[in-house]
């Protein structure tokens, strides 16, 4: 920690100065205005491919800097309405070409051509668009030079033949699908890349080097475009759907016989401002997932997050990241980073409780009434993003001995992102601003003591090169929140457990019972050594206890600072014994805004590709002693034991039609010893289909797994609470199983499995004896009783203490969920989906892990089942 401290100070002293980078003029490639109409159907008859084209290959894989084992030849051609791109990828066995069939933007082991194109020419951003020589497509953005997101789907045309000399590819993309200046001439950059499948071998026009950075600053130019006025952009993607609900239910329940059908109707649009900004708007949105969240079982005090799968938040997502950018690598060691827009907040269950009932009719999800998008570029260079939704008041209906009523469970609300970012002087400096708003409008007050009324939360991010070579760069951040609801919302937020303000031996933090606001702060400060063979990451960053984003953001504890230091060495020229190699060392530590160590260690990892392509991979880290703060949950500080961990993993060759991996892992502290491990199997039977599994086991002893707080007057050396804790035996077995069966580059079906069996044993409950120690006094020693069958504990047995009733913790929990989705994209940018989704589980108070036992309950347990057909159809006007 302080060395990072030291690090960091001396180089903010340092004087920072950036000059343009002196370089070569690139290769330049020229399209010509089509004098006929093309047809994208992979045949190369149009006169616009008939001269000669870009040649000049060089691999990055596997031999950096050789030319390409096989020629490739493209052109560029374009009309008012399109850009289009051939290549004549030539191939001196194209019975070998590897033609692998996948879902769009399953981008597998295959043969690929891509086209990367910038249009703004910022040398930072771009698209790119990718066919298999099987007709798969693939398509996405980039950003900060060499990041890319694939979550972008354009509407353009892609088609493939194969003949004796090899393969070819022809594409059509309309201007609609790009952003740009409109200008009378063009100068747009771009890059070609060829991947060959059975040689690892991947070729570009222009290549990142593996020891430097920068992908995108590095593209040839494209020249000859001239006098194109593209149409403005309107599309609408209206659809249509029906659903159908047959679940489990308690017996007489009057809201559930067990079937439900909810028909929906409603439109997306995507309207051009311009060549430089894109609308998206949604009406009446259907915001239901294709794919279902994984069961998880947490035992933890923090949120779990789930990853976004709906797709107008997914697309442009990269627009509103914040905190990132300059650097190509971010290392974090137990650092909570605070992510201002979290948009799984929008729409997500409601969050108001429910008076006494006996049954209750709740919505699945909030219902958004609305939706619209504006992200683009405007003015000198700043890149742009806003999304504002509108969700809809929810209620539910309970009934209470017969007698029904109608119960609000979640205000309106409006929810506003906001984002801009400049870069300066080819991306040497940049600055970047978010902010974010939720606003709720209750009419039942109850609700008022369970929700902030208003949210705010905002930030400045940026990043500056420290040298001409751009190879260091300091980038950071700073951000706040301020919420704001009744004293009560505010105590219980205070309480709640990303903050604990309620801890008792914390001289830092209290409870304000009057307050009726809170504002944080959150900071980050990173230093990242671009390219070259000695790796350097280091960062320091903090999050103060009043820092609140999760009405619109994710944030899982406050109260940290935290700091790390990494540096390693790496090889990457090919020899005989390997491929590459990558050596890192590092040390890391937080402290809480008390000064108290909360966590600490160092770590190694390293990274071995073989020159069969198999790869090794392995760590180790040692936590000295530390303290926890969030143990007890609110309670005093407690002693963390020193610790050790150890993993590796090795991964074969992906080009195989069998492909396996396996990892495992290790930790011990103390007592209390853990193992996870971790296979996956991924088998091609036929190039059009593909299954994995990847099972994974788990065994941990947590000596202290927390049971509960209980109010004791006679406690006085723990506050006058006891806090109680258990020896947790758990045990977990998972798979994640897949099928990819892909009919035709449009019609591909998709079948996912997840069966999930956990069990946790609880025993020698105990209480914390002393604040700032890892010493327990267990029930049934010292004076102390527990009574096993009624699970009560009483800590000074005939003495004045209340007696404790911990119930039964102990929990066998089984889960299946899977889909099946049929997707068919029956036009460019027309789908339809078929999907039907099984979800089933079942508990029981016992921890004892039984496989055969819980897979025959799991069979025998009632599933839920719902089936939905969508169908969309998109015009462009």
């Amino acid at each position: 920690m302080k060395v990072g401290l030291t690090l960091f100070t001396t180089l903010v002293l340092l004087p920072l100065y950036t000059l343009f980078a002196q370089s070569s003029s690139p290769t330049t490639v020229e399209a010509l205005r089509a004098s006929e109409g093309i047809t994208v159907d992979g045949i190369l008859n149009e006169s616009a491919w008939k001269r000669s084209g870009f040649v000049d290959f060089k691999q990055r894989e596997p031999n950096q800097g050789e030319a390409a084992t096989e020629k490739t030849e493209v052109w560029v051609a374009y009309d008012d309405e399109a850009l289009y791109v051939a290549a004549r990828l030539y191939d001196s066995a194209p019975d070998s070409i590897m033609q692998v069939l996948g879902r769009r933007d399953a981008f597998v082991t295959a043969d690929w051509f891509t086209f990367f194109i910038d249009p703004y020419y910022d040398r930072r951003t771009g698209f790119f668009f990718s066919v298999s020589a099987a007709g798969t497509k693939s398509d996405g953005t980039m950003y900060n030079d060499d990041w890319d997101d694939a979550s972008w789907d354009g509407v353009w045309e892609g088609e493939v033949t194969i003949d004796q000399e090899g393969w070819v590819a022809e594409l059509r993309i309309p201007y609609s699908q790009l952003r740009f200046h409109q200008m009378s001439k063009y100068l747009w950059g771009v890059n070609f890349k060829r991947d060959i499948g059975r040689k690892n071998e991947r070729s570009y026009a222009v290549y990142t080097p593996r020891n430097e950075s920068g992908f995108v600053s590095r593209f040839v130019n494209l020249v000859g475009i001239d006098n194109v006025v593209p149409a403005r952009q309107f599309e609408i993607l209206p659809y249509l759907n029906t659903r159908a609900e047959y679940l489990q239910h308690k017996a007489n329940d009057p809201f559930n016989n067990g079937s439900r059908y909810l028909p929906g109707v409603g439109a997306d649009m995507r309207i051009g401002l311009g060549s430089n900004l894109t609308l998206n708007a949604t009406v009446n949105p259907d915001f239901g997932q294709v794919e279902v969240d994984p069961a998880v079982v947490n035992l933890s005090d923090v949120e779990t997050f789930f990853q976004e799968k709906r797709p107008f938040f997914i697309e442009s997502s990269s627009t509103f990241e914040f905190g990132y950018g300059g650097s190509n690598n971010y290392w974090g060691f137990n650092w909570s980073n605070p992510t201002l827009f979290y948009s799984r907040r929008i729409g997500r269950s409601p969050q108001g409780g429910l008076p006494a009932h006996d049954y209750a009719d709740l919505p699945f999800g909030t219902h958004i009434l609305g939706a619209a998008k504006v992200t683009g570029r405007v003015g000198e260079g700043w890149n742009i993003g806003t999304i504002h939704t509108a969700t809809k008041r929810e209620f539910a209906t309970i009934d209470l001995a017969g007698q029904r009523s109608s119960v609000e469970v979640e205000p309106m609300t409006y929810y506003g992102i906001a984002r801009a970012q400049k870069e300066f002087n080819n991306g040497r400096q940049a600055i970047g601003f978010i902010t974010g708003l939720t606003m709720r409008s209750f009419d039942d007050n109850r609700l008022k003591d369970q929700m902030n009324s208003d949210a705010l939360v905002g930030g400045i991010d940026g990043w500056v090169f420290l040298d001409t070579n751009k190879t260091y760069v300091l980038t950071g951040y700073t951000s706040f929140s301020h919420v704001q609801g009744t004293p009560a919302r505010m105590t219980a937020l205070q309480r709640n457990s990303s903050h604990y303000f309620q801890r008792p031996d914390a001289t830092h933090l209290r409870v304000d019972s009057l307050a009726t606001s809170l504002t944080g702060f959150a900071g980050r400060l990173l230093l990242n050594k671009q390219k070259g063979r000695v790796i350097l990451n280091a960062a320091i960053g903090f999050v103060d206890p009043n820092m609140e984003p999760n009405d619109l953001g994710f944030l899982g504890r406050t109260d940290v600072i935290n700091g790390h230091v990494v540096t390693g060495y790496q090889w990457t020229d090919p020899n005989d014994y390997y491929r590459s190699l990558y050596l890192r060392v590092a040390t890391f530590g937080n402290l809480d805004f008390e000064g108290n160590k909360i966590w600490h260690g160092y770590f190694h990892n390293g990274f071995l590709t073989l020159p069969n392509y198999y790869s090794v991979y392995w760590g180790a880290a040692y936590n000295p002693t530390t303290v926890s703060n969030r143990r007890t949950r609110g309670g005093p500080l407690t002693s963390t034991p020193p610790g050790r961990e150890l993993w590796i993993g090795v991964d074969s060759d992906s080009r195989k039609s069998l492909v396996l991996s396996l990892y495992v892992s290790s930790y011990t502290r103390k007592d209390e010893p853990s193992i996870y491990l971790e296979s996956s199997l991924q088998w091609k039977p036929a190039p059009n289909l593909t299954f994995s599994a990847g099972p994974s086991y788990s065994t941990s002893t947590t000596f202290a797994q927390w049971v509960g707080a209980y109010d004791d007057a006679t406690a006085a050396a723990t506050y006058g609470k006891r806090y109680v804790f258990a020896t947790l035996e758990q045990t977990s077995l998972s798979a994640n199983i897949r099928l990819n069966w892909t009919f035709t580059p449009a019609l591909s079906l998709q079948l996912f499995l997840q069966p999930l069996i956990s069990s946790g044993e609880y025993y020698d409950f105990k209480e914390l004896a002393r604040p700032s120690s890892y010493d327990f006094r267990t029930y049934g020693t010292e004076g102390s009783t527990f009574d096993a069958a009624s699970h009560t504990a009483d800590p000074d047995g005939p003495g004045p203490a209340p007696a404790i009733q911990t119930g039964n913790p102990d929990f066998n929990f089984k889960s299946l969920r899977g889909n099946a989705v049929l997707r068919w994209e029956y036009r460019p940018g027309s789908t339809l989906y078929l999907v039907w989704t099984q979800s089933r589980s079942d508990f029981e108070n016992t921890g004892e892990f039984r496989f055969n036992s819980s897979m025959s309950r799991l069979m025998e347990a009632k599933p839920d089942n719902i089936l939905m057909l969508k169908f969309t159809y998109w015009w462009s006007i």
